[in-house]
């Protein structure tokens, strides 16, 4: 065995210890080594290895693979440009907080800056600041063996690779970049046997109850009860800042809690009870766990309404999680007089635009309770009824993506994983969430919120769980990742039903200010993006199975059905109708509230 294919096989074989077990490798000669070796562990039953021609869709495939399970996926990539196209996916882990390896295989050091084929000294440091942790691990010296104390630096960097990944170190989860350098022999050779030290361990035998205690990390309000900033382990120093706007004096009885994508789902359902125990309403973006019960329906629609907010503004807000989808919320928290306070639940944010006082971190023991104004939240509660009873009775029409988006909730099965694209299809959701009375977990790319990878991550989703598994998004992410698509006859395929709203082109630029009717004119080459493409024949060419659905109830019956295998399911919407839509319903939720308009006190 020649020294590369010794360290690539030490390398997996510690990753594997450590607990990874689902790895995309995208094919390459350097990185050949490292493909050897995640192989024979796959045989070997060690981990699931996913293959991909497409580094771009791996990434995210791998971002998928961690996102829900919170385990580390790694993606394996040769070197040069392949190693770049990862970098979209690194920046949503990143800003997503999600578990990622990237092991890119590289020349050795001393061919960078001589011209050598697919070499560029740019690599080692490729990502920059978007790493929890990075290391360049030099070329294995030109011997028929690895060198004393080689193989120990390999494994003592994957062990690290992984722990920096999860977040062990009192740090946050995110992507971590093993750049490894290979001479040839890439492939593996008769040579005699290779030194003790460089032999695969055994995995290390652990209970289920530290397996498990390893696979996630500490829940985002683990004391809730106690403090609003203590997360797990008062031990972690680093735990999330409070971040306080305004003088926490006024009016704190009328506080509002707002929740947005948190790094993991499952901490969701903690953030309410918390918030209910206090007594204070909660307006919450659609990730996570479902269903909703005690969070306001409709909540971001009660924002829109003027003569209604000006009445029942709060006085504190307090957010957790980061809100990326509403601009009535970014707006209130924006409004004068009102104090904000955020849980910062990722770490890498490292300023809030005007904050007046920053809390140090760490331990901040404040109450779990406080003054409340009963008869203030009881108006949220009750203007929420008031609008959901009225969107009820005037529902979207169809074909529209919010209607498209109704059907979905109702009717994907209960304990189903539903991954919302950018852009629309997730907006629309957000609006429609009131209704769903089955178990449900909702989560979407929001690090970033590209459209970039949606389908790959999808899938990866898929994969990794053992949910029935769906998808929403639109035509144009959908085709933007429409490679993912592209799974060879010999990889692990996922079951998965993806439902795609087709309004051929860039649906929610018609809700901003392109979409604005004075600018008509200039919208529909740059902003509109007609592609014309045939969704079926793409389908037929990837061999995926499409469906045409024309009605509410075709749809519903489609994603009712338990995914098998990999199903396109394409709506035809009218882009023209978007706008129009979203006004009627800002329409319906004013009237629905023109009564609730007593002076504030």
């Amino acid at each position: 065995m020649n020294p590369s294919t010794a360290l690539a096989t030490v390398l997996v074989d510690q990753l594997v210890r450590c607990g990874v077990r689902e790895v995309v490798v995208c094919p390459g000669s350097r990185s050949a080594p490292l493909a050897y070796a995640v192989q024979q562990a796959e045989r070997e039953g060690r981990l699931r290895m996913h293959v991909r021609v497409d580094e771009r869709s791996a990434g995210f495939l791998a971002l998928g693979l961690a996102k829900l399970s919170r385990v580390p996926a790694a993606v394996v990539t040769t070197s040069g440009t392949a190693v770049a196209n990862l970098h979209p996916a690194v920046l949503e882990a990143h800003h997503g907080v999600v578990p990622l390896l990237v092991l890119s295989a590289d020349r050795p050091a001393e061919l960078r800056g001589t011209g050598a084929n697919q070499t560029t000294a740019a690599q080692p440091a490729m990502f920059g600041d978007a790493l929890r942790w990075s290391v360049d691990l030099p070329a294995p010296r030109a011997t028929p063996e690895p060198a004393v104390g080689e193989t120990g630096r390999w494994r003592s960097a994957a062990r690290q690779a992984f722990g920096r990944a999860t977040g062990d170190d009192s740090a946050e989860p995110g992507p971590v970049h093993l750049n490894l350098q290979f001479r040839e022999p890439l492939v593996p050779t008769d040579e005699p046997t290779w030194p003790a030290e460089t032999q695969p361990q055994a995995p290390e035998e652990t209970s289920d109850e530290t397996s498990e205690a390893s696979q996630r990390p500490a829940g985002l309000l683990d004391d809730v009860a106690r403090t609003l900033v203590v997360v797990g382990d008062p031990a972690d120093d680093v735990a999330r800042t409070l971040v306080v706007v305004g003088d926490p004096a006024d009016d704190v009885a009328r506080t509002l809690v707002v929740v947005g994508d948190l790094p993991d789902a499952r901490d969701f359902t903690r953030v309410v009870r918390w918030a209910h125990s206090n007594g204070w309403p909660v307006v919450a973006e659609p990730f996570g766990t479902h269903p909703r019960e005690g969070v306001v329906p409709h909540g971001p629609l009660l924002l829109t309404v003027p003569g209604w907010l000006d009445a029942h503004a709060p006085g504190r807000v307090i957010t957790v999680g980061r809100l990326t989808l509403s601009r009535p919320v970014a707006a209130l928290l924006r409004r004068p007089g009102t104090t904000v306070e955020a849980v910062r639940t990722h770490r890498w944010i490292e300023s809030v635009p005007g904050v007046a006082r920053t809390h140090d971190p760490g331990v901040l023991d404040l109450p779990g309770g406080g003054p409340t104004d009963p008869a203030w939240s009881a108006a949220w509660d009750e203007a929420a009824a008031l609008v959901a009873k009225a969107v009820a009775d005037a529902p979207a029409p169809w074909p529209s993506g919010r209607a498209v988006a109704q059907a979905v909730l109702e009717h994907v099965p209960s304990g189903a994983t539903l991954f919302l694209g950018s852009s629309n299809g997730v907006r629309d959701v957000d609006l429609a969430t009131s209704g769903r009375v089955a178990e449900l977990v909702v989560t979407a790319n929001r690090g970033l919120a590209g459209i970039d990878g949606c389908v790959s991550t999808a899938l990866g989703v898929a994969l990794a769980g053992d949910r029935p598994a769906y998808a929403l998004m639109g035509d144009l992410t959908f085709l933007h990742d429409s490679g993912g698509l592209t799974i060879g006859p010999h990889e692990p395929r996922p079951d998965l039903t993806l439902v795609v709203v087709n309004d051929d082109g860039g649906g929610i630029f018609t809700l901003l200010e392109p979409g604005e009717p004075a600018r008509a004119a200039d919208f529909e080459r740059v902003f509109g993006t007609p592609t014309g493409t045939d969704l079926a024949a793409l389908c037929v060419a990837h061999g995926v199975r499409h469906r045409l659905v024309a009605t509410s109830g075709a749809l519903a019956a489609a994603v009712a059905e338990p995914p098998d295998g990999i199903t396109v399911v394409e709506v035809r919407v009218d882009r023209a109708g978007h706008r129009a839509d979203r006004a009627r319903l800002h329409e319906v939720a004013a009237a629905a509230l023109e009564p609730q308009r007593p002076e504030r006190r």
